[in-house]
């Protein structure tokens, strides 16, 4: 038996029960592989706008835990997607750490070991989408919705995540576009879906002022006809209105969005040399952004968690107030979201003003910078896309850098790999500084994440015509 499937045999009992999707024989053709991405997408959007059954409007409405963190989650509250994608990413993640560290031995030579490996990721994802599940509807979320109807809601909510883990087996297995994952698009489909709300919306809102638009563009074209006659005031604060997405929302919004797009398209081309056949070259590229928006999707992931459990303690009987609710964050219920205004919560969320406390401002940069920096390196060893691993499968491909020395292959690439992860990681977290302290709609992440998802989506149709 396979070293590999000694360590996943314990999920081989219930790899039948979860729903996989058979791997293709030959390659699926590029119409059909369009067909399945828009098909996904429509799904998932169909159920981001439906509402869980048995929850009442108010209370899906009040004080949201999770609102700083749902354009990357791509959740949407009281809806079907509540959980989003969130533990697909989360079991992900996990597999990778795992088999990185050799706590799972997984042979990618051997089918069984694979098969075995995205069995027990999507058993793990149905496990997480329980847990957070029970524990939303535990913990209050949804306020009192009794038992009969907290285990609706519950079974809900997982059988959405089932719907996202077979869709994102789907992608995995080649049926959709080669340039983004189920995770990925399904993201960028949700912040954009939200930029272009906030662009156009036609809701009408009464924030003392008198009934106005919601959509900012909408907003200003409004003033600017049919109010022409206030005078030039009334246009500026519709532009520049700070309780409703403005003009410069917006044009914060794609400033980010073209530079992630320009920073993605930064690369530097390592030539190569075949062994085999005389003539044969190649290049491997070795992007700016490495890591591409991992480092500040797992410094978010650890944001969450870090909100989560500062929270429970924050409004816990027993612990509440105490030094550990403190020091993990001090919560008040501001609007439609719980705002942290001190400990480390406080100082890990991007703030309101650079001038209102200069100090929250720098140690929330420092922090962000450092992190993404260290988990874009990090990311690169548990990913398997590390220099010696590249320069391994380069090997076995009998591909090597021209006019060196045999094994100079792993040198050139482990100044260039490493080097590009941090300064990667580095771009990714100021770009993520300077979306979130000047106002995108959404969030710095959702943003950049749905900037070099369009992106590889764009370049992976182009290489197919």
């Amino acid at each position: 038996m396979a070293r590999g499937s000694v360590a996943l045999d314990v999920v081989r009992p219930l790899a039948s029960l979860v729903p996989a999707v058979r791997r293709p024989n030959r390659v699926v053709p590029f119409h059909r592989r369009a067909l399945y991405t828009g098909a996904s997408v429509a799904v998932f959007l169909v159920c981001s706008h439906l509402p869980l059954y048995g929850v009442r409007y108010a209370a899906a409405s009040g004080v949201d835990p999770l609102y700083y963190v749902r354009s990357i989650l791509a959740s949407n509250r009281g809806t079907l997607m509540e959980l989003g994608v969130g533990p697909v990413v989360t079991a992900g993640t996990l597999m990778q750490l795992l088999t990185a560290s050799n706590i799972v031995h997984v042979d990618p030579n051997v089918r069984a070991d694979r098969e075995l490996a995205d069995a027990a990721r999507r058993i793990l994802a149905m496990v997480i989408a329980l847990g957070e599940a029970a524990a939303s509807v535990l913990l209050g979320m949804y306020g009192p919705v009794g038992a009969l109807n907290g285990a609706l809601v519950v079974l809900q909510l997982v059988s959405a995540s089932a719907v996202v883990v077979f869709l994102d087996d789907l992608f995995d297995k080649g049926y959709g576009l080669s340039g983004a994952s189920a995770v990925s698009l399904f993201s960028a489909a949700n912040t954009c879906g939200k930029v272009f709300w906030h662009a156009f919306s036609p809701v009408t809102v009464n924030a003392g002022r008198g009934p106005e638009f919601e959509g900012a563009v909408l907003a200003v074209a409004y003033h600017a006809v049919a109010r022409a006659g206030r005078g030039a005031h009334a246009l500026v604060a519709a532009v520049l209105r700070g309780h409703l997405p403005n003009l410069k929302n917006l044009f914060a919004t794609g400033l980010v969005l073209l530079a992630a797009v320009y920073l993605e398209g930064i690369k530097m081309l390592v030539p190569l040399l075949s062994k085999d056949k005389r003539g044969r070259r190649g290049t491997f590229p070795v992007k700016l952004l490495y890591t591409s928006t991992m480092p500040v999707v797992l410094h978010s992931a650890a944001v969450t968690a870090l909100y989560l459990v500062s929270q429970l303690v924050h409004y816990s009987r027993l612990l509440g107030g105490g030094v550990l609710a403190r020091l993990l964050g001090v919560w008040e219920e501001a609007g439609h979201a719980a705002v942290p205004v001190g400990g480390l919560a406080y100082y890990v969320t991007a703030p309101a003003s650079v001038f209102a406390d200069p100090l929250h401002a720098l140690v929330y940069a420092a922090l962000l910078l450092a992190s993404c920096a260290f988990l874009s390196q990090a990311w690169v060893l548990a990913s398997g896309s590390s220099a010696r691993d590249v320069a391994k499968r380069l090997g076995e491909q009998r591909l090597v850098v021209p006019g060196r020395r045999d094994g100079a292959t792993y040198h050139v690439l482990s100044r260039c790999i490493p080097t590009a992860a941090a300064l990667g990681g580095l771009c990714v977290g100021a770009l993520t500084i300077f979306a979130d302290m000047t106002g995108v709609i959404g969030t710095g992440t959702g943003i950049m994440l749905a900037a070099t998802t369009v992106y590889n989506l764009v370049n992976s149709v182009e290489k197919e015509d």
